[in-house]
């Protein structure tokens, strides 16, 4: 009896955990909501409600407002206005960056080479316009630039001209406006970029021979490529949907398209019509998108893979 006991035990254990012992992993079955997991319910739920179904709404009402169909389509890609319009719109966008580049490029170059206290000086002068609402920036760049705003009449008195400048109302107003507002964003990307390069490098090269100039371009400015390669397409993107900068500051030959969307909106009530110009604009987005990555790697840049 006692053998019959002694066999049958090692069975039962092996059979049912004891105590401390946990189940093969083999037999849990893994549960996506559980625990943390719970906390991208109102993430997912928030992007679903913000930005997934206002999008199907676009995409559907561009194709069924007012008749089902590629009318809305139709009519964009046929009349020449609009598309001076598509093709004002990267323009200026393509202007307001390489301008941005041009001023931005030394200003964080020369954060880099600041003591820590007129780093900090430089970096909060960045960041005042952020502070400031973008619509009380416009009109303040309007009574600036008008004919009898401060930079016409300082420019007079001091001999320089001899009536005002136009200075809104055209692209030069646009451009000076929509610089202002994107010279932070190409800033900060790329002094986020020079302060991380070894400036030894630049000192070996120099040591070896290199004149400070050839030194700094050879070796010291392709380091900075992912940065100015950053700040341009973010300056880039968010200039291409400006509104109320060359509302207010351009003239109807610099009509951009989002003021073509509101216009559409708001005057003419062409939901589908407007939905179109919206997923246009979405669809030639995201087409510069896979052709700059074709070139640069854009997640190494923005901050993903390495």
């Amino acid at each position: 009896m006692s053998s019959t006991v002694s066999a049958r035990a090692p069975q039962q254990s092996s059979t049912t955990p004891g105590a401390g012992q946990t189940p093969a992993p083999g037999r849990r079955r893994p549960r996506i909501l559980d625990g943390w997991g719970l906390l991208i319910v109102p993430l997912v739920v928030f992007l679903l409600v913000v930005f997934v179904a206002p999008l199907v709404t676009i995409l559907s009402r561009s194709f069924t407002d007012p008749t089902t169909g590629l009318d809305n389509y139709r009519d964009f890609f046929s009349s020449p206005v609009y598309l001076d319009v598509l093709g004002n719109t990267f323009r200026i966008s393509g202007l307001v960056t390489l301008v941005t580049l041009l001023l931005g490029f030394p200003y964080a170059y020369l954060m880099t080479l600041a003591p820590p206290f007129w780093r900090g000086v430089m970096l909060v002068a960045v960041l005042i316009p952020f502070w400031t609402s973008l619509l009380v920036r416009t009109f303040a760049w309007v009574l600036m630039l008008g004919d009898t705003g401060v930079v016409n009449q300082g420019l007079m008195s001091l001999g320089l001209i001899d009536e005002p400048l136009q200075l809104i109302r055209n692209q030069t107003g646009v451009l000076i406006g929509m610089v202002q507002v994107m010279l932070p964003y190409a800033v900060l990307p790329m002094f986020a970029t020079m302060r991380q390069i070894d400036r030894r490098l630049v000192q070996a090269a120099e040591g070896l021979g290199a004149r400070p100039i050839s030194a700094f371009w050879r070796v010291y400015a392709p380091l900075t490529v992912p940065g100015v390669a950053a700040s341009c397409l973010l300056v880039f993107i968010s200039s291409i949907g400006f509104y109320v900068t060359p509302a207010l500051l351009g003239g109807p030959k610099d009509m951009m398209i989002g003021e073509l969307i509101v216009q559409q909106l708001s005057a003419v009530l062409r939901w589908g019509f407007a939905s179109a110009l919206a997923v246009i604009l979405l669809v030639v987005t995201g087409v510069l998108l896979v052709l700059v990555s074709r070139i640069v790697n854009i997640g190494k840049f923005m901050g993903g893979e390495r």
